[in-house]
């Protein structure tokens, strides 16, 4: 009878051949290759990045402030909004965005908003904000009927 010695490796030993594998590679430094490549992932504003701040009030007719209103943002060079936000009980609000050199269209969203006299509300002009450093830009967002 003829014996063949048996060529695969026991599972037994297989965690400590990958353990010494990573050790090697860890070893010689060489660089690790992420498994998709291709472009980098979009940068999210960390908390100790620089920024800039796009600080606003939404006035109604008679230059009160108003509350609850939707205050929607972008880029100037985007379609869609960004940003989309609420004002407080002061009829403010604030956004961070990246610090360097960027202009960004702020506008409220009126869907459904009325008067107490049932007049709808129009935004009187969307705003245009330029920003370069880690700067803030106080707007206000002024509503006719």
């Amino acid at each position: 009878m003829i014996r063949r010695a048996c060529s695969a490796v026991p599972l037994a030993s297989l965690p400590s051949l990958c353990l010494l594998l990573l050790c090697f590679l860890a070893a010689s430094r060489l660089p690790v290759v992420p498994s998709a490549i291709g472009a980098p992932a979009p940068q999210k504003l960390k908390p100790t990045d620089p920024y800039a701040l796009i600080f606003g009030t939404v006035w109604d007719p008679d230059n009160h402030p108003i509350y609850g209103v939707t205050v929607k943002i972008r880029r100037a060079h985007d379609k869609k909004p960004r940003w989309q936000l609420t004002s407080n009980h002061v009829g403010e609000f604030a956004q961070r965005v990246p610090a360097s050199k960027a202009d960004y269209v702020v506008w409220a969203n009126l869907k459904g908003l009325k008067t107490k006299d049932g007049h709808p509300l129009h935004l009187a002009q969307e705003v245009t904000v330029h920003v370069e450093y880690d700067e803030r830009v106080d707007i206000g967002l002024h509503l006719t009927r």
